[in-house]
């Protein structure tokens, strides 16, 4: 293992008594079981006390999350994901959430923070030389729903990093100092679960990909700091980018103060702004390192 990773050893020690590859597996499916019932038992009453069309509209602007509202929605449907994976890490292996984000993850997290968010502001200038972007939601309108939103994007982001840089990178790398095991693994999953054809068409691999990278950057500050503060900040300042600062018109957009209006289907449209994407990425990479 390099040594920039040592910090993983203590990590994963964590979760080496009850590191059990069929333990790890029951608790992946039961994190899902207990997410979607929560999601999908929550919809379902209040499916029953609207009527079929204001449902299949509030479903809707969830589905779209084209508007504050809808992308609020969205982003809570994360607290269940949350609140599973702590439950079933509690029941299955004895841990609590301290031990998932690992010591000193709150003082990574803002060590990281800061610069990340600075070169967000940073880069946020140069969207404005791009003919393509255009204003969306007022600025009035995102500050009064910044004190709602950024709580839930904070849960969205952490759950998700509590899932694959915390629960599977622990429990993998308690049996394997692989990165093919404790990083690669997880961030192929991660990926597939971005895959949306639906959304991009033939490029929906792309994203995937772009996923998957992300993924194993985290994975890469998790081992270099043995905690889960510098991937949180990382994660955190990328979807607030994305979500609030510029975000891509049709996707997750409802909040955004502008938006890039191409097809992103198109390889010639969305091609230059995914390779541009994954270059910023990268540097945010360095910057938290």
């Amino acid at each position: 293992m390099s040594p920039v990773w040592r910090p993983l050893a203590a990590f994963a020690a964590l979760a080496q008594p009850r590191a059990e590859l069929w333990r790890t597996a029951l608790g992946l499916v039961l994190t899902v079981a207990l997410y979607w019932g929560a999601v999908f038992g929550t919809l379902t009453l209040i499916g029953h006390q609207l009527a079929p069309m204001r449902f299949a509209r509030l479903m809707a602007e969830i589905s779209r999350a084209g508007t504050p509202a809808g992308l609020a929605m969205l982003l809570a449907t994360f607290v269940p994901m949350a609140l599973a994976v702590l439950a079933v890490t509690r029941a299955l292996h004895r841990r609590g959430l301290h031990s998932l984000l690992g010591p000193g993850a709150g003082r990574d997290a803002l060590r990281a923070g800061v610069p990340l968010f600075g070169l967000a502001l940073v880069l946020f200038p140069l969207a404005f030389l791009d003919p393509n972007v255009g204003r969306s939601v007022p600025p009035a309108t995102v500050l009064r729903w910044l004190p709602v939103m950024l709580p839930l994007l904070f849960v969205q982001i952490a759950a998700e990093e509590l899932i694959f840089r915390g629960y599977l990178l622990q429990q993998l790398a308690a049996r394997s100092r692989s990165p093919w095991v404790w990083m690669v693994a997880p961030s192929v999953l991660f990926g597939a679960l971005h895959y949306s054809p639906a959304e991009f068409g033939p490029m929906a691999l792309w994203p995937a990909l772009w996923a998957m990278g992300f993924g194993c950057l985290a994975a890469d500050l998790t081992a270099r700091t043995g905690n889960l503060g510098a991937a949180l900040a990382l994660h955190f300042t990328n979807n607030l980018s994305s979500m609030i600062l510029v975000g891509l018109y049709g996707q997750l957009d409802g909040l955004a103060l502008y938006t890039i209006v191409i097809n992103p289907r198109d390889a010639a449209a969305f091609g230059p702004y995914l390779a541009a994407d994954v270059a910023a990425m990268l540097v945010a990479w360095l910057a938290a390192r």
